[in-house]
């Protein structure tokens, strides 16, 4: 790799790593500018889903006094939910063909853009079919739960509009602030890319020179982005993951 090429990395780290904390959708820009480069793309996915792993890690630290206001239990299932799943989002990427997941992510992705859209309306619908009024959802429903996992399957797998899910996840099982939501989403794509970053370092093909230069931008990017993401109002921040999701899908369908 050139200079140039060594610069160009860390830029898209830089910037994958802001979108890690505001609107969810980094690998969009950084595995692309990896395939650019000429790098296989099951190699491209691992290496990426390690170099950007510092960018969470310093986006849920950017998020810390948000995520102060999440209850503990709840901030651990969504932990452990994620990490779970990621193992089998892992196993997922180096045993089946690549085209196989890439197929219905674009799909899933728009699902999960039209969930964020419009989960205010969905929230105050499901909350007017109830006779009696209910207290504030804190915790992880089964269902919650449920969909909390196939998401970081999907984020061990390839990652790309994982947040974007992810916020779709929290925002309809959990009666939290967006800007919680956003901090509760930047720490499950933590944990969902450690695990699979593990598994990645001992039994995948990895350019760790692409990993580290990746890493030296993102861990920078995340935390700048946790601190914008905090800013953005809540209508702001869901258009913006709603636009992201839409161009995420698009990109992925060319």
């Amino acid at each position: 790799m050139t200079g140039a090429e060594h610069l160009a990395v860390v830029a898209a780290g830089l910037g994958a790593g802001m979108l890690t904390s505001t609107v969810g959708v980094a690998s969009l820009l950084s595995f692309p500018v990896l395939i650019a480069l000429g790098i296989p793309p099951v190699v491209a996915n691992a290496s990426n889903t390690l170099g950007l792993l510092p960018a969470a890690m310093s986006g849920s630290f950017g998020y810390r006094r948000e995520l102060r206001e999440v209850r503990r239990p709840t901030t651990i299932a969504v932990i452990v939910t994620c990490a779970i799943g990621a193992v089998g989002g892992a196993a997922l990427l180096l045993g089946l063909p690549p085209g196989v997941f890439a197929f219905i992510a674009p799909w899933l992705i728009l699902f999960t853009c039209l969930i964020v859209g419009v989960q205010p309306w969905i929230t105050r619908w499901v909350r007017s079919r109830h006779e009696e009024p209910q207290g504030e959802r804190t915790t992880m429903t089964p269902t919650t739960t449920f969909f909390a996992a196939l998401t970081g399957v999907y984020g061990g797998y390839f990652g790309a509009g994982a947040g974007v899910m992810m916020m779709a996840v929290l925002g309809l099982g959990l009666d939290l602030d967006l800007r919680i939501v956003n901090a509760l989403k930047t720490l499950a794509l933590l944990a969902a890319n450690l695990v699979a970053g593990l598994i990645f370092i001992f039994v995948a093909d990895l350019n760790l020179t692409v990993a580290g230069l990746l890493a030296a931008g993102s861990v920078v990017g995340g935390y700048v982005g946790s601190h914008i993401g905090r800013r953005l109002s809540a209508t702001l921040l869901r258009v913006l993951i709603v636009l992201a999701g839409i161009i995420a899908a698009v990109l992925m369908l060319r």
